[in-house]
């Protein structure tokens, strides 16, 4: 009879439930709201740019404040460039590391290399910038850029994608940097979902004679996939919009001569970290927020097809079943 009743004193009755129930959806509501304020107040400061280049903003590659002509595709072409070049890189060794942790790594050595690898996601942006611009950026252009052009010199195309002055900044120098910055945000989500793989699926496994790899592609990324596509999309996020460390490394250079990996450009973060705050109101500053648009577009859409991704790979599977 007691316990009863202590039980039903800690009761907190019907009330709490619906104040418990309304601030759960308050909170999804209020999140919901800033993402369509957020969007709304893009559209209106973009407007006047909108307004007067339309579509054609992203395929002009002039941006002149003096003359008030201002197109963005030289800042889209240098965050995707630099993007899908961090992404090439980052995605293999985020791998590397998350299978090597989970399943190849002795045990003295996972708990140090794992923190090591967090360790990188704490470092400042613009201390990567610096180390790029002042290290690696130098580095890049004396023993990589250089030698390829050296080896690649009247090769048709192979020419021209090594191209430029061996100065150690650029696309592809800016790509690496977001590289190394977006690595430990996938292989930390990676080696989490890998550990949450039941050890009873891999140990049946590898007791009908599987090897290590096979473990992995067979079964534990098709129990991980869904963590690993949202680990990739979380670099890529991170990637696209970055500010500091692009700034420091891809140049500046609101001209493309050239598809040269070592061709300086710019792109979007870094143009609006640059020009913003200087940037006269008018139909400049409207085209800087017409590039942030396009950022926040460009954003949706990647994870739009990151969902629509894991949807076609659940149905494959109910299919395969």
């Amino acid at each position: 009879m007691s316990s009863s009743s202590s039980v039903t004193s800690v009761r907190t009755g019907p009330w709490a439930d619906a104040l418990f129930g309304w601030l759960a959806k308050g909170a999804a509501w209020l999140t919901l709201a800033l993402l369509v304020s957020i969007l709304a107040s893009l559209l209106v400061g973009a407007w006047p740019a909108i307004e007067r280049y339309g579509l054609g903003f992203l395929a002009n590659s002039v941006w002149d404040p003096v003359q008030e002509n201002f197109g963005g595709l030289v800042m889209i072409y240098g965050t995707l460039a630099t993007s899908i070049i961090a992404l090439l890189i980052a995605v293999p060794v985020s791998f590397g590391i998350a299978l090597f942790l989970t399943e190849m790594s002795p045990a003295w050595l996972k708990r140090p290399l794992g923190t090591a690898i967090e360790l990188l996601a704490a470092v400042p942006s613009i201390v990567y910038g610096m180390w790029g611009l002042l290290v690696f950026g130098p580095i890049l252009a004396k023993y990589v850029q250089t030698p390829l052009q050296s080896l690649f010199s009247g090769v048709p195309y192979l020419g021209a994608l090594v191209s430029g002055p061996p100065v150690g900044i650029g696309i592809l120098s800016a790509g690496i940097i977001l590289a190394i910055m977006i690595i430990p945000f996938i292989a930390s989500v990676m080696r989490d979902v890998f550990e949450v793989t039941p050890p009873l699926l891999k140990e049946s496994a590898y007791g009908l004679g599987a090897t290590t790899w096979e473990v992995v592609s067979t079964v534990v990324l098709p129990y991980t996939k869904a963590g690993v596509v949202g680990g990739i999309m979380l670099g890529l996020g991170r990637a696209l919009g970055e500010t500091m460390a692009v700034t420091f490394v891809i140049g500046n250079m609101n001209q493309l001569d050239s598809l040269s990996l070592f061709q300086a450009a710019n792109s979007i973060t870094s143009a609006l970290a640059n020009e913003f705050a200087e940037a006269a109101s008018g139909i400049h500053q409207a085209s800087l927020i017409y590039l942030g648009l396009v950022l926040f577009f460009i954003t949706f859409v990647v994870l739009s097809l990151s969902k629509l991704l894991l949807l076609q790979l659940k149905k494959n599977e109910g299919a395969k079943s």
